[in-house]
């Protein structure tokens, strides 16, 4: 059996899995808060109690608001401080006496869309949420690309580029200062909280995302202005990272992955900022939602 974790700071949830990635249990658990050897605890628990129901020793995959560096085996989980600056997977191998993987959490999402029945066909599969913040897991070959040291993906610390800025207007261009210490970072912007921020400043309205989205369908000038802005500037920032990955296949995630409009405007949006003899890749909404992360956790075992 393979065990999925989603290691939140408010709760731990374990989800089991078969070999074709069936959820067959799982449990939620509060997140320890304030001692180390307890938080480890409440993973052993769950791993234990699952091998006994099961009969099995599982495999254990973690998934993460961060990720182990891969030269140290430090975690780097800054919103998880119990275990930041931790050797968790170290600890845990050890108290469980077997292999425990671990990814960020927007690639674990990746990798579960990867595996579904219909995008095991494509090499490379692009995963990106656009929810509270946005962020991105690249899959190649069923295996997650997570880089040198387990950053790679962090699609949303990349920059507003020069034609971006251009679209929003040299001399009224709002620049946000991101939680990683930059500024200008596309997870403030293509978010679904960088889509109200961006009307808020552009517009000078304070509306939630739903009722933007609400005023656009209902033709409002305003809000239909800037949707077709906000999906111009997510043509050029994707169409960036679709230059460097050329991949097969993006799956969209996240709150504004419901706006169905996405889906017919980006791929005509795209072209402009691509070369030439580009492909754009089928863009598709994630099957998996609030599921994915587990599922992608335990999918670290799974090779093609």
């Amino acid at each position: 059996m393979y065990y999925g974790f989603d290691i939140g700071g408010t709760k731990i949830e374990l989800a089991v899995f078969n070999e074709k990635l069936e959820r067959q249990y799982s449990e939620r658990v509060p997140t320890p808060q304030d001692n180390y050897e307890e938080w480890l605890n409440a993973i052993v628990n769950l791993v234990k109690k699952a091998d006994e129901k099961f009969g099995c020793k599982g495999t254990v995959g973690l998934g993460l608001p961060g990720f182990v560096n891969k030269e140290t085996g430090i975690a780097e989980i800054t919103n998880i401080r119990v275990a930041d600056n931790k050797p968790i997977l170290k600890d845990l191998s050890e108290r469980l006496d077997r292999e425990v993987r671990a990814e960020n959490d927007a690639n674990c999402f990746a990798l579960s869309e990867a595996w579904d029945e219909e995008n095991q066909q494509y090499p490379c599969v692009l995963g990106l949420i656009l929810g509270t913040g946005f962020g991105g897991g690249i899959v190649i070959d069923g295996k997650v690309h997570s880089g040198q040291t387990g950053m790679a993906g962090e699609l949303g610390h990349l920059q507003l580029n020069y034609h971006a800025l251009k679209l929003l207007g040299w001399d009224k261009a709002p620049i946000y200062d991101c939680g990683c210490g930059n500024r200008a970072c596309l997870d403030t912007y293509l978010s679904g909280r960088g889509f109200e921020m961006l009307y808020r400043d552009l517009k000078g309205e304070a509306l939630s995302a739903k009722e933007i989205i609400e005023k656009f369908y209902a033709g409002e000038q305003s809000a239909v202005e800037f949707v077709e802005l906000f999906i111009e500037l997510c043509a050029i920032s994707i169409g960036n990272i679709i230059t460097a990955l050329d991949p097969n296949v993006i799956v969209l995630g996240g709150g504004l992955s419901n706006f169905d409009y996405l889906y017919e405007a980006l791929p005509k949006a795209l072209p402009a900022h691509l070369m030439r003899s580009a492909k754009i890749p089928l863009i598709k909404k994630a099957r998996y939602g609030d599921s994915g992360g587990v599922r992608g956790a335990a999918a670290l075992f799974l090779s093609r």
